[in-house]
């Protein structure tokens, strides 16, 4: 019997600051982050001050951690974490029109030598507001074109994760999978939910099979938000024979109360993800 090719744990969760009911979130998220022994993190709206740095706190001295550079008065921006050393870090500024300036958003970029090869890690965190899809097209090709212009140097595979603020049907998410192009430019990343729920429909596997991730399910989300699936690990496809890391399976996280507590306004995302199998190119 062929052993299984080895496989890493990605994570992403928006940690929703300290907002509500900060100390019994935080019990919640310790535990929670920490059980399914992801070996890499995309972390959202995550505090760090000169006095407190929530993914550390949250996660102990086990990982490797960068932080987003130009946060926001309070602190919050985005980190990223990994069992493995990170170098040759590149953290974009999204701000591409006056409607952005009161948002950190950003693109934070690592190369990780991680056990089944060089890899990319991107947390990509656009504008949310609802009007802002026009920025959030701009900003996802500005994070494209920054992944394409490190894999012309290294052909590497890239895991792009994050709180997108934006549904499927979205162009800035039809862009990154390949659906429409932007700019005169196009790329193509498989959604790992996608992968792993091929034939996921509501009529069939109500709730959890939907894949949303901001939702009314959630009692921390109070608005009457439109754009339920937000949260995404993507993986980036090469020439031939789709994404460059196998996505052997990809579930929600966090999509249920812990005595009583949710963790976050958000769902998270895990997903396992292997090298390919060798094969011979189609022609």
């Amino acid at each position: 019997m062929t052993e299984a090719a080895p496989a890493i744990r990605v994570l992403t969760l928006n940690l929703w600051g300290v907002r509500g009911d900060w100390s019994s979130r935080r019990e919640v998220l310790r535990t929670g982050l920490r059980a399914p022994r992801p070996d890499l993190l995309a972390l959202q709206e995550t505090i760090v001050t000169d006095s407190y740095d929530q993914v550390r706190d949250l996660l102990g001295a086990e990982y490797h951690v960068v932080h987003q550079r130009d946060r926001e008065p309070d602190g919050q921006g985005v980190s990223l974490a990994s069992r493995w050393p990170m170098r040759h870090v590149e953290e974009l500024d999204l701000n591409v029109s006056e409607r952005t300036a009161d948002f950190a958003c950003t693109t934070l970029l690592a190369e990780i030598d991680s056990p089944i090869g060089p890899l990319l890690l991107v947390n990509h965190f656009p504008s949310w507001k609802l009007n802002l899809e026009a920025e959030r097209e701009a900003q996802a090709v500005l994070a494209a074109r920054a992944v394409e212009r490190i894999v012309r140097r290294r052909d590497i595979p890239v895991i792009l994760a994050g709180d997108l603020d934006a549904d499927p049907g979205a162009a800035s998410i039809r862009f990154l999978t390949g659906r429409q192009s932007l700019d005169g430019f196009s790329v193509c990343y498989r959604d790992a939910w996608d992968s792993a729920h091929p034939d996921a429909h509501p009529d069939v596997h109500p709730g959890s099979e939907l894949g949303h991730t901001y939702t009314p399910a959630n009692p921390l989300m109070t608005e009457d938000w439109p754009f339920r699936r937000i949260d995404y690990i993507f993986v980036r496809c090469g020439e031939h024979g789709g994404p460059m890391l196998a996505i052997r399976d990809c579930q929600r996280i966090f999509d249920q109360p812990q005595g009583g507590v949710w963790a976050s306004d958000h769902f998270g995302l895990v997903a396992d993800l292997a090298p390919r199998s060798l094969a011979t190119p189609p022609r």
